[in-house]
């Protein structure tokens, strides 16, 4: 007959049988860990972009964003309030200076316009008749002048023999003081119409000069009215290709509002951007390089905008061979302005990496592994990148991207 196991022991066997189960998972654990480890400790060289350090000079240079523009483009703007009636052409067609763009409701404006016709007859007429009234007016004052020097020379003769007739006793002094003193009332009113006709003369010139200066005034309004008559058919200002047209027709326009853009795309420009930061290194005539895949283009910058947008400037960049094939209007570019020189600097290739001057940890290759190590670096071009500390020539250093071992002081290398 089977004997019963004690209680006690029954426990004690458990706890062994527990205590090996956790010592050999401990174990597994142990064990995949150190082969986990192992794994991501070490890489394959393929994988890898390497750089070896050295020295040379370095032409220093700022990235900034750019875009190929037109070289010269025309904004065409509405001159007037009015409704779109006809479009003729299409973006991407090729106009001619002179060309309907589209066509303006000109109704009203041309009414308005006749209207000044009627009001510019009327102030020539004005005109006219003021120079008539004057004209009139002066030669009414030569014929008193006229008048009344006949009546001086006749008063001065009776002056004259009233003196003659009392030197030989036969008139008497009172006759001559009145003779003398009638002579001379005349010719103080002589004087006096000739003084009228000289400021006669010069109000009437500047009252005729006020007239002609309204007229001219209003004939400039009226050309400005025709010319927005004409620019009201909305003709293309130069040859190019038509890159943008207001085609909704039947739909208002305003005043000043943009209506179509014509653009020269035989010559092209570069608009570049970049941060407020960085614009002390931006001059107008630094030199530049543009990168369109494995071409370069070579300009200056010609001008920057004057003010900041959300901490961005613009500038614009003239190119050396602006109407070469590979540009096309609206393509995004490297672009590269070159601000300084440095004769002899330590340097490394530049790659994705370089995010702009600072400190960074890189693996650099001693022996059969790759060390974090951590590097300043400073200025840079669209090739290389300044080191300032952390690396000497000949140095061989990591470039491609490393964010998955960045847990990893020491790599060990798979060839």
């Amino acid at each position: 007959m089977d004997r019963k196991i004690d209680e006690s022991e029954i426990r004690k066997e458990k706890i062994k049988r527990t205590v090996r189960i956790v010592l050999i998972a401990g174990a597994v654990t142990a064990g995949t860990a150190l082969l986990l480890r192992e794994f991501k400790s070490s890489v394959n060289m393929k994988e890898l972009i390497m750089a070896t350090a050295d020295n040379g000079p370095l032409e220093t240079a700022v990235n900034a964003a750019g875009r190929v523009v037109p070289a010269y483009e025309e904004i065409i703007n509405s001159p007037l309030n009015s409704r779109i009636v006809e479009v003729p052409v299409q973006p991407g067609d090729s106009v001619t200076a002179g060309t309907t763009l589209l066509r303006l409701d000109l109704e009203s404006a041309q009414t308005d316009y006749e209207k000044l016709l009627d009001q510019h007859e009327i102030r020539r007429q004005e005109l006219t008749q003021l120079r008539l009234n004057n004209s009139t007016a002066l030669s009414e004052l030569r014929m008193q002048i006229k008048v009344k020097e006949m009546d001086v020379e006749r008063l001065k003769g009776d002056a004259d023999n009233e003196r003659r007739l009392d030197s030989i006793g036969s008139g008497t002094g009172e006759r001559v003081r009145q003779a003398q003193t009638a002579y001379l009332t005349a010719t103080l009113e002589l004087n006096q119409l000739n003084e009228r006709l000289k400021n006669e003369a010069l109000r009437h010139k500047a009252s005729e000069r006020i007239k002609e200066l309204e007229l001219n005034s209003f004939e400039k309004d009226m050309r400005q009215m025709l010319n927005t008559l004409e620019e009201s058919r909305i003709p293309a200002p130069i040859n190019g290709v038509v890159t943008y047209v207001n085609s909704s027709i039947g739909s208002r326009v305003g005043a000043g509002e943009k209506v179509a853009v014509v653009s020269d795309l035989s010559n092209f420009k570069i608009a570049g951007e970049i941060a407020e930061s960085s614009i002390q290194k931006v001059i107008p005539g630094a030199e530049t390089t543009v990168r369109i895949g494995k071409d370069e283009f070579r300009g200056h910058v010609t001008n920057l905008t004057p003010q900041a947008q959300s901490g961005i400037i613009g500038f614009n960049v003239e190119l050396d061979d602006s109407s070469n094939q590979r540009l096309r209007s609206g393509m995004q570019v490297e672009l590269y302005v070159n601000y300084g020189y440095k004769a002899s600097v330590t340097r490394i290739s530049n790659g994705s990496y370089f995010k702009g001057p600072g400190e960074y940890e890189l693996f650099v290759k001693e022996g059969d592994i790759l060390v974090k190590r951590r590097v300043k670096l400073g200025d840079s071009n669209r090739d290389f990148v300044e080191v300032t500390e952390g690396l000497m020539p000949g140095d061989k250093v990591v470039i491609s991207n490393t964010e998955q071992y960045k847990n990893s002081n020491k790599l060990k290398i798979k060839e």
